[in-house]
């Protein structure tokens, strides 16, 4: 909901930050496998308890996923770089619930099992989506230029970044948080399953 508006203030810093790594040789699926290691270091960190540290590291492995498209977009945008992107970043979102479940599986683990089980919805339907948008050669340029079609949610990256970081400040919330944004996470997915019905029905 929030990454439009985000992406609008974020994305002529992050343009000018990519054309300069890329200007050095830096490739974009470098950047986004930078990503992926930050963020399953600070999943590590949760699973130890050290939850500041991990919410910085949360930070700088989402600067790692915003830089890797500009990066992509000032030297060479590839189907297999736009693919490590959606698999990787589907990784880190799953590995940082599981973190909290290692630090405290009595306390978190029903929430972030229900909470992961929200994840593989909306994400199943999110893909879904994009495979029957492009089988029908649907366009959209609403979250920017990207490899794949994006649908719009409650649930985008920008609050599912949110989450993590409150997580990581209130550890103890952690069940009542992940509770809440699974909720989100699964009213996201029903209502992009209603937007496929309009959308993919036969004439």
């Amino acid at each position: 909901m929030l990454d439009g508006a985000l992406r609008r203030r974020l994305d002529p810093v992050l343009d000018r930050l990519g054309a300069a790594l890329a200007g050095r040789g830096v490739s974009a699926d470098a950047v986004t496998i930078l990503g992926l290691c930050l963020g399953l270091a600070a999943a590590l960190l949760i699973g130890l308890g050290a939850y500041l540290p991990a919410a910085a590291l949360i930070l700088v492995s989402r600067l790692c996923d915003g830089l890797d498209g500009a990066v992509a977009r000032a030297s060479r945008k590839t189907d297999f770089g736009g693919f490590l992107d959606i698999v990787l970043d589907f990784t880190f979102y799953g590995a940082v619930p599981l973190g909290f479940i290692i630090a405290d599986p009595a306390a978190n683990g029903l929430a972030g099992g229900f909470l992961l089980f929200a994840f593989y919805v909306n994400g199943a339907s999110f893909l879904a989506y994009a495979v029957m948008a492009e089988k029908r050669a649907l366009t959209t340029a609403v979250r920017g230029a990207k490899s794949l079609y994006f649908t719009t949610g409650l649930a985008e990256a920008t609050e599912t970044i949110v989450f993590f970081l409150l997580s990581c400040l209130f550890p103890g919330w952690f069940p009542l948080f992940a509770t809440v944004f699974a909720l989100v996470c699964l009213y996201t997915a029903l209502s992009r399953i209603v937007l496929a019905r309009l959308t993919f029905r036969q004439d």
